[in-house]
């Protein structure tokens, strides 16, 4: 018999309903007028499903999964790799279900030792926590999402509703369709307003066959349908015209083709997110969008503010307007490089407007891609050499700044390496403080220079940040004292090295 857990001794039904219509409908929600949203009522449903790759989702018979693709966003992004964890199931759905980092929710593999979800719990805690009046609901057949065994729960007893059942000993293909069938009649014929719904069989495929086989095909094709009980479970509420819902699908980590995971290769940290609701346009594909942001989206879309508690973004968030980003269409493939695959085009040495390199003291010769500060994709960069703490860089986005003497190193040159970036100048008013933040990722060894340097109406540069340790995956505000007259600061990331590490910059802001 499945395991029930209810955090208001709420039980939850177990019996399996008739298999409903998957027609996948249009219905969006729409916002903008004050009576639209006085007679609204927001709610969210996140799928998951384990270990899948989103080009096979795109390869399957999976018209539901790939109809909320053409009517919603479709992102695809990378997982950390060791010693941040493992690309295991454990820190993925830690990472989905708390949105923060694993150097946050502490679980590096499936044993969850280190976990810590009283400081950073999951989602539809923190939503019961904020909004105690809500209906929140979660149905898992991998055990530790939703029970004590296994080293769970990832969801909280304060969840009014757990359903779980096991995957692990009584196999996916069996238990998904008890999952799909009881979380259809809760979102159907219940109120859940957060509802978190898992199935596993997509990874069994890829252990037992590898990604690359018709049986993976296949199980993605059946999960499809069970995703459409829960649309059209959705679809067919009572009081679904006064309803306003998203619906996000993602999954834990990726599969190689032979089969298997918890590496670093970008296979394994392959992951992706997929939402359907009002806000988002249709057939959109966005490159900015992390596993942490799934989290902050169905906070959000309830009400419930993630505020700086997490590291996710909600996906309606406005844009930061990251000047590297706009970058991205004109990336190139790679020159020197072998190791990145010949397709993935990921680098850049031309700054966005504004910006600028001073490469007055660089050495000649070196790897390409890297000679001077260069604008990169997670992709192509952490492709470049595996397993030395590139993939850790999980809070840049999409494009950011990359110094890397160590690959740089790796062909003939001379000279050493020795490039700063530069800001545009930014205008300021004298005598009052300013902050500057910036996402950044440095590896550190003894002989390299790592500077912040600030200059006001073009004087001479002043070092007010100089990193001397590691400073992994870290979000930097450093306070300005801006002197006074002064009308404008420009900014200098200064790196100079050789064969030593790297450091990476991203999102710089003076606020």
């Amino acid at each position: 018999m499945p395991t029930v857990l209810s955090g208001r001794a709420l039980a939850v039904t177990a019996t399996a309903t008739a298999l409903l219509a998957t027609a996948l409908g249009a219905h969006t929600a729409t916002a903008g007028t004050a009576a639209t949203a006085a007679t609204t009522t927001d709610k969210v449903l996140v799928i998951g499903i384990d270990g899948t790759v989103l080009d096979r989702v795109k390869a399957a018979n999976a018209p539901h999964l790939q109809g909320l693709m053409a009517q919603g966003l479709t992102a695809k992004s990378t997982l950390y790799a060791n010693p941040m964890a493992a690309t295991s199931s454990g820190p993925g759905w830690s990472t989905i279900a708390t949105g923060v980092w694993p150097d946050k929710h502490g679980v590096k593999d499936n044993t969850f030792t280190g976990k810590n979800y009283t400081a950073y719990p999951d989602f539809l805690t923190r939503i019961e926590n904020a909004k105690p009046a809500l209906n929140t609901y979660a149905a898992a057949d991998w055990e530790p999402l939703t029970s004590t065994d296994a080293g769970g729960p990832v969801f909280s007893a304060k969840v009014d509703k757990r359903l779980s059942l096991k995957g692990d000993r009584d196999g996916y293909g069996t238990e998904d369709p008890k999952i799909a069938a009881a979380a259809s009649a809760e979102l159907q014929g219940q109120n859940p307003d957060a509802a978190f719904v898992y199935f596993g069989q997509v990874d069994g495929a890829g252990h037992s066959y590898g990604a690359a086989s018709q049986q993976y095909l296949d199980a993605i094709g059946r999960v499809d349908v069970m995703v459409g009980q829960l649309l059209t479970a959705v679809q067919n509420r009572p009081t679904y015209a006064q309803e306003n819902w998203k619906i996000l699908v993602t999954t834990d980590h990726g599969h190689t083709d032979a089969g298997g995971h918890g590496g670093s290769t970008i296979q394994e940290r392959g992951t992706f997110v997929i939402a359907k609701g009002a806000g988002i346009p249709a057939g959109s594909v966005r490159s900015d969008v992390k596993l942490v942001d799934v989290a902050a989206t169905a906070m959000a879309q309830v009400g419930v503010d993630p505020g700086q508690a997490i590291d996710g973004i909600p996906l309606n968030a406005p844009d930061d307007n990251d000047p590297f980003d706009t970058l991205r269409p004109n990336l190139q493939a790679r020159v020197d490089e072998t190791g990145i695959p010949a397709g993935v085009k990921g680098f850049t040495h031309t700054p966005p407007a504004g910006w600028s390199i001073d490469n007055s003291k660089m050495g000649t010769g070196g790897v390409t891609e890297w000679a001077g500060w260069t604008f990169a994709t997670d992709e192509f960069w952490s492709q470049s050499q595996r397993d030395q703490w590139r993939e850790l860089n999980v809070r840049s986005r999409d494009v950011f700044a990359v110094a890397d003497s160590d690959e740089w190193d790796d062909k003939s040159h001379t000279g050493s390496y020795d490039s700063t970036l530069i800001t545009p100048r930014w205008a300021v008013t004298g005598g009052t403080t300013k902050n500057l933040t910036f996402q950044t990722h440095y590896h550190h060894e003894a002989g390299q220079t790592a500077q912040v340097l600030v200059s006001y109406n073009g004087g001479a540069p002043t070092v007010v940040k100089s990193y001397t340790a590691d400073a992994v995956a870290k979000a930097e505000s450093l306070t300005l004292q801006v002197p006074a007259g002064a009308t404008d600061v420009q900014v200098r990331f200064r790196y100079a090295g050789t064969n030593n590490w790297y450091w990476t910059v991203d999102n710089v802001k003076l606020g």
